[in-house]
């Protein structure tokens, strides 16, 4: 899989993670959880790393703890958020979060939504400084917070900002993506399919005649190819319990097509 530098170090990262939002919030045990093994299988063989979760996503840590096993610990770049109120009670969330992930040192810890920023940034400094962190971000879903999203990019110390980014939502464009460049904040981005309305949309259509030439087979990869071909953006990580789903996302990585974006582009202009 294609790798990309996370500029705060020079670390390569490989630009297709999973996201672990509904698909991962199962009760152990049932048919869901059993699924996710073969999740994990597919973002891992194809050379994928990054497992990305939060409180928010009910019982998803705790299930992405109790899937890896010992040589999947070992590759996998674990990201997660703290999302409450108060140095104490975001302090005791992020304790909570790496027990139940099963690790003592957290690849990126995010405040989740901008929730209460200055304190958790404040005290994350604290945690890289320990080690506990190696990585700390913010992140948002929705393009109505890009203002205060840029702000905090602008003046805090960063090695990740998460956002929205896909085909039908191009807002990040606007300033965000060049931001992030100039800042030497690597960008992780949610949400490529629209929250999956996109994609719903193109399911009954044909594939463009061109996909097929940009290594596109399916509307999944022609979606993330676009995400990927802007340079700014350093991984997609698109949620899935789905063992095929995530099989079919993780083929884009292994080869962005110079010319992809604009011919995507378009082609979704003269749609």
């Amino acid at each position: 899989m294609e790798r990309r530098v996370i500029p705060s170090t020079g670390e390569m990262l490989p630009v297709i993670g999973c996201g672990t939002y509904l698909g991962f919030d199962v009760s152990i045990g049932s048919a869901g959880y059993h699924r996710l093994p073969g999740v994990l299988a597919a973002l891992f063989s194809a050379g994928g790393t990054v497992l990305d979760s939060s409180p928010m996503y009910g019982r998803a840590e705790d299930v992405v703890g109790k899937l890896l096993t010992s040589r999947d610990r070992e590759r996998a770049f674990l990201a997660t958020k703290v999302w409450t109120r108060g140095r104490t009670a975001g302090i005791a969330q992020m304790e909570r979060s790496l027990e139940l992930m099963g690790t003592d040192r957290i690849d990126l810890m995010q405040v989740h939504n901008l929730v209460d920023w200055r304190i958790h940034l404040d005290t994350l400094a604290g945690w890289k400084r320990d080690d506990r962190a190696r990585y700390v971000g913010v992140t948002h879903y929705t393009s109505s917070a890009f203002a205060d999203l840029a702000a905090v990019m602008e003046t805090s110390a960063l090695d990740f900002v998460q956002l929205n980014y896909s085909l039908d939502d191009r807002a990040a464009e606007t300033r965000l993506l060049k931001l992030a460049q100039d800042r030497g904040i690597a960008i992780l981005v949610n949400r490529p399919f629209g929250g999956g309305l996109l994609i719903r949309s193109l399911v009954r259509e044909k594939l463009p005649d061109f996909a097929a030439s940009i290594g596109c087979e399916s509307w999944s990869q022609l979606l993330l190819t676009f995400i990927l071909a802007h340079p700014a953006v350093t991984c997609v990580i698109p949620g899935t319990g789905n063992p095929s789903h995530m099989a079919d996302d993780v083929k884009v990585g292994a080869a962005i097509h110079p010319d992809a974006r604009d011919r995507i582009l378009k082609w979704w202009s003269a749609r």
